[in-house]
């Protein structure tokens, strides 16, 4: 990767999904052999899945790297759409093996009712509301969002002028407790 960027074919290299002391040994042997850095890393982070706090974040505001997380909106999780008894009505939300093992507990939905709750006040919708949380998180430079509906990518850009106040943000985060480690294991 080091040649690649040296040799103008690549601009910089990022890391994704890894524990912090990987991703920091990586980052010192690359500052001992003179190689180049990695300048951003592509987490796992969202408002039911904040284990990135512990660690990865202050790492990356540590070290001046980029931090552009995936799954924002808990693989859509956050909308407001889920059912614990039935999974919900989407094709991904019935189909989504992997949202099932990790979320749809009482957690879960005691946050994303909390969402719903701040959204309802705003005139906003949960994607809009949980995309700014994870925009004001402090060191995130910019979220992956995967739209796939011209109306996810206006959800996306709308959210760039959302403010959450200190009130709205206690609220969101009240519900959260620690929960094991997701998408690097």
């Amino acid at each position: 990767m080091n040649d690649l960027v040296r040799s103008g074919k690549v601009r910089y290299i990022g890391a994704s999904a890894m524990f912090a002391w990987q991703f920091m040994k990586m980052l010192m042997t690359a500052d001992q052999l003179g190689l180049t850095r990695f300048v951003s890393m592509q987490n796992y982070y969202n408002l039911l899945y904040r284990e990135e706090e512990r660690e990865m974040l202050p790492l990356c505001r540590a070290e001046g790297i980029g931090v552009i997380p995936f799954s924002p909106l808990a693989r859509g999780f956050v909308v407001g759409n889920r059912r614990k008894e039935d999974y919900g009505e989407t094709v991904r939300a019935r189909t989504d093996e992997f949202s099932r093992r990790q979320y749809y507990g009482a957690q879960d939905f005691a946050i994303v009712d909390r969402i719903t709750e701040v959204a309802n006040r705003r005139g906003l919708n949960n994607a809009q509301i949980a995309l700014a949380w994870v925009l004001q998180q402090p060191g995130v430079t910019a979220p992956i969002v995967g739209a796939s509906k011209m109306n996810h990518l206006d959800d996306a850009v709308a959210t760039l002028g959302i403010k959450l106040d200190e009130a709205e943000l206690k609220l969101l985060g009240e519900h959260y407790r620690p929960r094991p480690i997701m998408a690097h294991t």
